[in-house]
């Protein structure tokens, strides 16, 4: 009786720690159940894995590879936690969309990415657009040095409408407001860069729809 009441009160410890990770108010969903890949479609030939109540992102054929959202969303705030365990680019895809594969580089996408790399320095929290302007706000000084390497970071963005704010460990990165914006909706993605050697970690994933 002592092993199971132990067991028990393991398991709802653990269970109050995961409600404790979702963020304060109403609202907010979670996009990752710690479970499997559920929700979400694999893009590319990269893989993508679910380790440890991780998603663990990692190169494999050496191009560029995305786990995008099977819903579409357009003004929301989201959060969530990556960590670098390699020297390779990331990134998160806001309103975005898989145009197709091209077999030399894998998918092709469009859409806003908030830059995520594991080195300082990298502009991680900076707006870049595909398929389209390239870079349209880079981090200040301050945001720059934001970024814990090796470590869990946490990471806010913002988006409604043609105004973008990205935030890293409570740090303001950008306050962006689109003169043009060309993307009103679309898929949240997860990216590994081409180049090879990407290793992420990605957790704590939530979205609050506007």
């Amino acid at each position: 009786m002592k092993r199971c009441v132990g067991i028990l009160a393991v398991a709802l410890f653990l269970g109050l720690s995961a409600l404790a990770q979702a963020p304060q108010g109403s609202g907010w969903i979670s996009l990752f159940n710690g479970k499997d890949l559920t929700g979400w479609k694999k893009n590319g030939d990269e893989k993508w894995v679910v380790e440890q109540g991780t998603i663990l992102c990692e190169s494999t054929a050496n191009k560029y590879g995305y786990l995008t959202t099977e819903k579409t969303y357009k003004d929301f705030t989201l959060r969530l936690k990556f960590k670098g365990e390699a020297a390779g680019n990331s990134g998160v895809f806001l309103r975005s969309k898989i145009l197709g594969i091209d077999p030399q580089h894998g998918p092709d996408i469009e859409g806003m990415q908030v830059e995520v790399d594991p080195s300082v320095g990298k502009h991680t929290g900076g707006l870049y657009e595909s398929g389209g302007r390239g870079w349209v706000a880079q981090p200040t000084a301050e945001g720059e040095q934001a970024l814990k390497p090796g470590e869990w970071n946490e990471l806010e963005v913002s988006v409604h409408g043609a105004h973008i704010v990205t935030q890293l460990n409570g740090t303001k990165i950008v306050d962006f407001t689109d003169p043009a914006p060309k993307f009103t909706d679309g898929v949240i993605g997860l990216q590994i860069h081409t180049g090879g050697g990407v290793k992420m970690r990605w957790k704590d994933i939530y979205l609050k729809p506007e």
